[in-house]
């Protein structure tokens, strides 16, 4: 028998757990270190339950059962009955600033001010313990002084964190800077240091889940790149994505018609990871990553904060402070506003399965054991890949992720949020989330990454009406893998059946075959951030590029053959008329190629196509536009079916009993026609034939039709039309008529 986990559920109860069931243990066979006296023994099952004398959160005891073993006692729900509802971070209240922090085993805790950047030692005032664990103190402005930060005392010990020699920004601050270490030495800015912002008449864009079409997006990589033409001193920054009349950024993004872009993590970030191959005093030492950078951000320090990383003037030079002036606070607003002002709506990619992990991350000083989850032994959870799993459960945790969710929507108008890993975080933050975001914006979109820890929840989130990434149709519809596990645009059915082409148009509803309530819940997606692009996925595929070689002549590279073009074009097809909202990955409108740029590092490979470009703050993630015009056919094409997806509200919106399934003629070809109610037309006919070989035939009602897409060329106005009731669409293209008059 085995003693899998010993938890402390209150003062005066412990509960432990085995892998068989209890029988012949008994008072005698238990003790505690410290010494902790033992009142009353229950046992069920695999369950025995201590009844003890009162606890000291100050110690991690150990429990001692003879003839099996021992283990720290962890802290359960014990915790959980620390709830506050004051208001937490620093708040203006009765002509004075109230500052609070939530640390409820701390034994002392002091704010710290300081006027150096560098000063550690600072003006110092000891601050007040409430019952519920929440430490404040209140002071009048002239005894501030520009930047704060605490100093947190606790329980010492192997499995505690508690340091007061570290001071630590606020993590409710909402305006922090840190120097550019790992270690991510951090200062709070007071309010008082940076202005109001004039939003005029802004507010959220409205835009329903169901018409959106999503640009996935990075901030730094879309104008950083000299052919952007952005200038120096705005590209890469806040300000710059939103900087109009050049030939890249937001004149480019604009000209797509995409209705909302979805930004990569963007809230305050650990930029730094310690020093490639080199042991650091914490005992850090770096074998995964040669760049010692996270260039993506989900790496989360300050969740009330925009990273600082992106304004104007930043100092980006490793070991300085990365920008004194605050000014990253207002250029995210006013970047917000000016999408808002072109119809787009802002969606964050935010992240609290796990937190950042090598610096000064201020939750970990607070109380490791409150705010992450712990195995048996007392040890960070690692689910989430990064090494800190969340504790989302805990009350003042879930408090953190939904408060700092409605401080972007009322601080910077943001319209959406997309959830990494969303399978970690408990459903009952996302309802109390979802219910408080809506009394803001009826129309807030939220969207999970259903998956994380093994799991894979798309209908999870679609039973607590919240939409999610659809990596069913992902890799139905591209494929799993470019070497051997293909999908239907290479004219195969692989796993699937003819009838998942229905599953996918409709929006993969339960009723379909698929895992969501409603079409609206399915994000629709052929690229994202993470894995190959999808033309990288296409090249290599199509046999065309290897995954072992490197790439010689990048200019030959970039450009499509004829076959990769028609496969990328038949992606942006099935997504356009797929119901659900649809999202795009920053350059999948031009096959975007992640080629591994040269750097003066170890243990890289310049020239190789890159999967997972997390780390790289170079040329292998930022955007170059001059790839997007070397394929310019492919963007004009998708910026035509983006229009066409808006002009045709049958496409996103018709019940599932309209649909009307052709059967051509050729292996693996589909396609459906659609009534049409207030467009120009009676009906919509989609027929798409993915087939290498054999052109597909298809029977449509007999009448004068406008044919607006066909062979990889698409235009509203039409591009030709005819009468009759056939159409022939050759292999590995797709046609899409209107009807004009029925005969």
């Amino acid at each position: 028998m085995n003693l899998l986990s010993a938890k402390l559920e209150s003062f005066t109860r412990v509960v432990l757990t085995f892998d068989h069931p209890v029988k012949g243990i008994g008072l005698a066979d238990l003790s505690f270190s410290p010494k902790l006296e033992i009142v009353k023994l229950d046992k069920l099952e695999h369950v025995v339950s201590l009844h003890v004398k009162p606890v000291d959160l100050s110690n991690i005891y150990t429990v001692f059962v003879r003839g099996v073993g021992n283990l720290p006692v962890q802290f359960g729900a014990v915790l959980d009955a620390f709830v506050s509802d004051k208001p937490l971070g620093c708040t203006k209240e009765h002509n004075a600033y109230a500052f609070r922090v939530f640390a409820p085993r701390a034994s002392s805790v002091q704010l710290m001010f300081t006027s150096k950047l560098d000063d550690t030692i600072g003006t110092l005032y000891d601050m007040n313990q409430d019952e519920d664990g929440v430490w404040e103190i209140s002071l009048s402005e002239s005894n501030t002084e520009p930047f704060y930060c605490y100093k947190v005392y606790g329980p010492e010990g192997p499995q505690e964190v508690f340091n007061g020699k570290i001071p630590i920004a606020d993590p409710y601050g909402t305006c922090v800077i840190s120097k550019n270490t790992y270690r991510q030495e951090s200062v709070t800015v007071l309010p008082n240091q940076f202005e109001d912002f004039d939003w005029k008449d802004d507010t959220f864009t409205g835009l329903k889940l169901e018409d959106a079409v999503i640009y996935e997006m990075h901030v730094y990589d879309t104008t950083i790149h000299k052919s952007s033409g952005v200038p120096k001193e705005l590209a890469g920054t806040y300000k710059g994505v939103v900087a109009q009349g050049y030939r890249g950024g937001f004149d480019y993004l604009k000209s797509l018609g995409v209705n909302a872009v979805e930004i990569l993590p963007s809230q305050h970030f650990a930029r730094w990871e310690p020093d490639y191959k080199q042991q650091m005093r914490e005992g850090y030492y770096n074998t995964w990553n040669p760049y010692s950078h996270n260039h993506w951000g989900y790496m989360t320090t300050q969740f009330f904060a925009p990273d600082p990383f992106y304004a104007v003037g930043a100092n980006k030079r490793k070991g300085s402070w990365n920008n004194v002036h605050c000014n990253h606070v207002r250029e995210f607003k006013k970047m917000v506003q000016e999408f808002h002002k072109h119809g787009i709506a802002v969606i964050m990619d935010v992240v609290y399965n796990h937190t950042s992990q090598y610096n000064h991350q201020p939750l970990k000083y607070l109380d490791k054991h409150y705010y992450y989850r712990l195995n048996e032994y007392g040890d960070y959870t690692a689910e989430s890949g990064c090494g800190n799993d969340y504790h989302s459960e805990r009350p003042m945790a879930r408090r953190l992720i939904v408060e700092s969710i409605l401080h972007w929507m009322r601080e910077y108008h943001v319209d959406g949020f997309r959830f990494d890993l969303a399978s970690l975080i408990d459903n009952e933050t996302f309802i109390e989330l979802r219910d408080r975001a809506q009394e803001i914006n009826p129309d807030v979109i939220l969207i999970a990454e259903p998956w994380g820890g093994g799991r894979h929840e798309l209908a999870r989130f679609s039973n607590i009406e919240m939409a999610a990434w659809n990596d069913d149709y992902r890799n139905s519809v591209k494929g799993r893998e470019p070497e051997g596990s293909c999908g239907f645009i290479f004219g195969s059915w692989g796993w699937n059946s003819p009838e998942a082409f229905g599953k996918w148009v409709m929006g993969s509803t339960r009723d379909k075959g698929g895992q969501y309530n409603l079409p609206r819940h399915s994000v629709n997606y052929v690229e994202s951030h993470d894995g190959y692009t999808l033309g990288d996925f296409i090249r290599i595929a199509s046999g065309e590029a290897d995954i072992a070689s490197k790439v010689q002549e990048r200019a030959k590279f970039v450009k499509l053959t004829p076959l990769q073009m028609k496969l990328n074009k038949l992606a942006a097809v099935m997504l356009m008329v797929s119901q659900g909202p649809v999202m795009i990955h920053q350059g999948q409108e031009f096959a975007r190629a992640k080629i591994i740029a040269k750097r003066d590092l170890t243990d890289i490979h310049p020239g190789m196509l890159d999967h997972n470009s997390y780390e790289k703050n170079d040329e292998t993630n930022w955007i170059n536009y001059a790839d997007a015009e070397a394929n310019t056919e492919l963007v004009q094409f998708y910026r035509a079916l983006i229009a066409l997806r808006g002009k045709y509200a049958a496409l996103r919106r018709a019940p599932h009993e309209e649909y009307q399934f052709l059967i051509p003629s050729a292996p693996v070809a589909s396609g459906f026609i659609l009534p049409l109610k207030d467009e120009d037309g009676e009906q919509i006919a989609v027929m798409i034939n993915p087939n290498p070989d054999q052109a597909a035939e298809y029977s449509i009602p007999e009448g004068e039709w406008r044919v607006i897409v066909e062979e990889g060329t698409a235009s509203l106005e039409g591009l030709r039309s005819f009468n009759g009731k056939k159409v022939t669409v050759p292999p590995r293209s797709a046609t899409i008529c209107v009807l004009i008059e029925k005969q």
